[in-house]
């Protein structure tokens, strides 16, 4: 629930993260099974022919759940966990694609190369804790008693670095590889400074498909499967399904916020007066779940952590301090500072939820089980109907499409997404969905899986935009005429009887997206490559036919150029390394034959089941 203020991981869930990591390095072939439509040999994907155990991806998945769990004191709902699960499987295609390309590279990596990385280089994660810090920095003396320590040990701390540097320092080797031989000329750092610091500016008339009527340009299907051959990658789509939804509100009112506010006074009131600890009321009141175990423990760290009037109040506490009720739109916080050295502030809360009191909460519970009961998880879609007609909810349709989140009112409605398009059949209804501020009932009723388009699928797209680009072509005859005209007189006087507008840009440089022109396109070309002064033949763009005049040009300053060249060439340096780096991993993607298995599975999944 509260976010914002997580602090930073405690050396125990480092212990425990790496525990969970050990254990399924030894179970990696156990055995488990998630259903009879699943065994240790199915695969939920497959690239260039070496699998992905579904049974690695789960357990892999589970890893990277418990450790957002930790993170956010909550369980992930169904639309995070989506999006968990496409991370998970995305590292582990990444994964298998250099693996295999260090076998082919011959990069290998030796136990001594090992234990230097692990003596003097830990992983980012136990730099960053704590327990290891002295002052504020990392202590390499106390990492290494901490290794030699038999809780390191007990944790398999040992193999955990092994396994992390071996990944570690090969991905390294290959990184480099990769990305030796970088070099930038002067010529071309001087290139890149001109496109920032070059500029022009132009007046221009704009001929745009709108001059055309829609009836005058008639499309073919021969030309719609033309253009759909050509861009069938760019008009690959996500699928897409309508839902209809009914909300049953936790309404909040005032006195609900006055009885939280009452409420975390009390609370106040028992541990100043010695009757409480907070640490013990922490673990007991406060809804922040993940401090609160740990007794409202946020740890230490900077100044600006935390939402802003959680900050502002936390900033007039002495240490030892603890403060009135403060408001977030989390609730009610007390909050305690333990010490504060310069800009690091170390602190306990107690956070007090605003939610219905016990009668209104009965009431709306009693509502949302009566609608459970009567459609959750049917197959039939009559069940939602009349679950809304029954009790009087409002029925909203709304539609969504696949890895993004359900909205409703623009308001976000969790699980919906992930449920509709997890192997769910048009006219069902979903489990009852228990959010912090509502529940809600879904009913899938039509879904398109997306992927590759079909020509009628798509016909209306492609028709616009196959017309569009026709409508272009009859324009530059026109736009050629009105180019010669301007040229004997300007372009101001030629637009004047063809009821068109002459515009003037700001001045701008070949980056910059200029309205009416756009951005990286032969107009902002043309206007760094004309005389001054000189009338433009007809320049055709994604969205118009543009005319144009350059009216004024002024070069960037080569002095300048000249005092920041080092600087300059550094940082194009490093971004070309990154580019290249970031290429390699892309192309190596767009080559491989990745099959997904997930859809195949839930499907098996859902059968077995039913």
């Amino acid at each position: 629930m509260l976010q914002q203020m997580r602090s930073a991981s405690k050396l125990i869930f480092i212990l425990m993260a790496i525990s969970f990591v050990v254990g399924f390095l030894l179970l990696e072939t156990s055995g488990i099974l998630n259903s009879s439509a699943v065994t240790t040999s199915t695969a939920v994907a497959k690239v260039n022919g070496t699998e992905i155990l579904y049974t690695t991806w789960q357990q892999q998945v589970a890893q990277a759940a418990e450790q957002e769990r930790q993170r956010r004191g909550r369980t992930l709902n169904g639309d995070e966990m989506h999006q968990l699960e496409q991370r998970v499987l995305d590292q582990m295609i990444d994964n298998v694609l250099l693996e295999q390309e260090y076998e082919r590279r011959g990069i290998t990596v030796s136990d001594r190369e090992i234990q230097q990385a692990a003596d003097y280089s830990p992983p980012p994660e136990l730099r960053q804790a704590p327990e290891l810090q002295t002052n504020g920095q990392f202590d390499i003396e106390k990492y290494r008693r901490y290794r030699s320590s038999a809780l390191a040990r007990q944790s398999g701390l040992n193999l955990y670095l092994e396994q992390y540097y071996r990944d570690a320092i090969r991905r390294q080797k290959l990184f480099d590889q990769i990305a030796t031989g970088a070099y930038i000329t002067d010529e071309r750092l001087w290139n890149a400074w001109r496109d920032q610091h070059d500029t022009a500016r132009v007046t221009f008339v704009s001929f745009t498909p709108d001059r055309i009527p829609d009836a005058k340009v008639s499309v073919s299907d021969d030309e719609l499967r033309a253009y759909l051959k050509d861009h069938e990658k760019e008009l690959t789509r996500p699928g897409r399904a309508v839902v209809s939804i009914v909300t049953i509100p936790r309404t909040v009112t005032a006195a609900d916020s006055a009885a939280a506010l009452a409420k975390a006074n009390q609370l106040r009131a028992e541990i100043t007066s010695g009757a409480q600890k907070f640490e013990d009321v922490a673990r007991a009141e406060s809804s922040d779940t993940a401090s609160g175990s740990q007794g409202g423990d946020l740890g230490k760290g900077p100044h600006g952590r935390f939402v802003p009037e959680f900050e502002k109040a936390a900033a007039a506490l002495q240490p030892g301090q603890i403060s009135q009720p403060v408001k977030t739109q989390f609730g009610y916080h007390l909050i305690r500072v333990d010490s504060r050295s310069g800009d690091t502030t170390a602190l306990h809360h107690i956070l007090i939820p605003i939610q219905q009191r016990d009668s209104a909460a009965r009431e709306t519970d009693r509502l949302a089980d009566r609608l459970g009961a009567i459609a959750a998880g049917k197959a039939q879609p009559t069940a939602f109907d009349s679950a809304a007609r029954t009790l009087g909810l409002t029925v909203v349709k709304d539609t969504i499409i696949e890895g993004q989140p359900a909205l409703l009112h623009g308001a976000y409605v969790p699980d919906v997404s992930a449920w509709a398009f997890k192997g769910a059949h048009a006219g069902e209804s979903s489990d009852l969905i228990d959010a912090d501020n509502a529940y809600y009932l879904a009913r899938l009723d039509t879904i398109d899986h997306g992927g590759t388009p079909t020509i009628e699928s798509v016909r209306p797209e492609l028709t616009h935009i196959v017309r569009e680009r026709k409508k272009l072509d009859l324009l530059m005859p026109q736009a050629d005429s009105f180019a010669k005209a301007a040229a004997k007189t300007s372009l101001e006087e030629a637009a004047k009887p063809l009821g068109l507008t002459a515009f003037q840009s700001q001045e701008f440089n070949r980056n910059s997206n200029v309205p009416g022109l756009g951005r990286f396109n032969e107009a902002i070309g043309a206007a760094f490559s004309l005389p001054v002064g000189v009338v433009s033949a007809p320049i055709r763009t994604d969205d118009a036919v543009v005319v144009l005049r350059v009216d004024a040009r002024k070069p960037a300053d080569r002095a300048a150029f000249d005092a920041q060249k080092v600087a300059q060439r550094g940082q194009i340096l490093d971004l070309l390394r990154r580019q290249r780096i970031q290429d390699f991993v892309t192309n190596l993607r767009a080559e491989a034959k990745i099959v997904d298995n997930r859809k195949k599975i839930d499907q098996a999944t859902r059968r077995s089941e039913s």
